[in-house]
């Protein structure tokens, strides 16, 4: 069993650090005061091969793995994990794109995603609906010209700033099987939005509600196949429960990092507070909780690669250990600053806040536990 990273892997996470290092963590606290990022970063992005992470590199993307994905993401998250977070997005939307998009569709949004000309939000929560997904209620009717969209998308990362969005729809009965995922472009009319989010964490991250009253949507922004939306949509969360996990290892880490140097350099006592027994304590436990998060989240990602049977238990385990094992290191790391850890200049009280939604988005952690004690009981018999 060989544990180690590849040549090729250690060098996409130090590239997606690095890139983050100098385009990213210099301006995240900014950012966040300003409640948005800018559209210039992503063609940087871009330009790594990190919009089509998992785009097949036939239509033009890395064709890299999940494994190599939740490197990228522990990587960018190091510098911040609300930029990281809706990169991951971004790439959910392409990868639907590549591999349910007729040609059409993908030179006329799969290009542009790929060079983040465009950049794609994904539309599927509703006000009355977050983890019975399927109960959603926008509908799409029939048109000469395609469909008209009605109804409201909530928490949308990317809400009034994205080129285009993914929007889960009811075409057709009740239940998942009546669902159709529909292209909405910005500027379509009938489409607006509601007013910015104020949130605890995330803050860079623009968060609105989307909203259809009888949105124009040509027939030729149908993806794939009518009926099948709420298919495509639940095949992308395995790998995005990984990312997002990915996400809270990266900012933990950079977290525990900050604390080391802190804690070398603050005096308490007449020694630097490192040198205390009950604070080591601390340290050594946040480096085992992050140590085992990292290897419970790489066995994850490998699974899916392989297409383990076992696949959606583990990443639904690892999703659920990993969030809630970077929120406690976080924690852990604001109490080891003492009062500075308050203080937004030291980064950490972001941190704190930037992780705390990991453990309610991408399916609840509660519904982790119930996917893997679905899958203990089926294996039982």
């Amino acid at each position: 069993m060989d544990f180690a990273l590849s040549e090729e892997q250690t060098a996409i996470f130090d590239m997606a650090r690095g890139f983050g290092a100098d385009n990213i963590a210099p301006h995240a606290l900014a950012w966040e005061q300003d409640g948005t990022i800018p559209k210039e970063l992503w063609p940087k992005i871009a330009e790594l091969g990190l919009a089509g992470i998992y785009v097949s590199e036939e239509s033009g993307g890395s064709g890299l793995t999940r494994l190599d994905a939740t490197l990228v993401f522990e990587a960018l998250s190091m510098a911040c994990p609300s930029v990281a977070a809706f990169l991951s997005i971004h790439n959910m939307c392409a990868k639907m794109l590549d591999a349910f998009g007729t040609d059409e569709q993908k030179n006329r949004f799969l290009a542009p995603a790929l060079t983040m000309e465009k950049v794609f939000s994904y539309c599927l929560t509703e006000p009355g609906s977050g983890s019975d997904a399927a109960a959603l209620k926008t509908r799409a009717e029939r048109t000469n010209e395609g469909f008209a969209l009605t109804g409201t998308k909530a928490f949308i990362s990317g809400g009034g700033y994205s080129d285009a969005y993914i929007v889960m729809a009811r075409t057709g009965e009740d239940g998942p099987r009546g669902i159709s995922a529909l292209i909405v472009e910005d500027g379509a009319e009938g489409l607006s939005f509601g007013g910015l989010e104020s949130k605890m964490g995330w803050r860079a991250q623009p968060t609105r509600q989307v909203q259809f009253d009888g949105c124009a949507v040509p027939a030729a922004n149908l993806l794939g196949e009518e009926g099948k939306g709420f298919r495509y949509a639940m095949m992308g969360l395995d790998g995005g429960r990984l990312n997002i996990a990915a996400c809270s290892l990266g900012a933990a880490q950079a977290a525990l990092d900050a604390t080391l140097t802190y804690m070398g350099e603050r005096k308490a006592f007449g020694k630097s507070i490192d040198q205390f027994q009950a604070l080591q304590f601390r340290l050594a436990d946040a480096e085992i909780e992050l140590q085992a998060a990292r290897t419970f989240l790489r066995q994850a990602a490998w699974k899916l690669d392989q297409g383990a049977p076992d696949a959606t238990k583990f990443c639904a385990m690892a999703k659920k250990f990993v969030t809630e094992a970077g929120s406690r290191v976080a924690d852990q790391c604001l109490q080891l600053h003492g009062g500075y850890g308050y203080l937004a200049d030291y980064g950490i009280e972001k941190i704190v806040r930037d992780l705390r939604v990991h453990q309610i988005l991408e399916g609840t952690n509660e519904i982790m536990r119930l996917i893997t004690a679905r899958h203990l009981l089926e294996a039982r018999g």
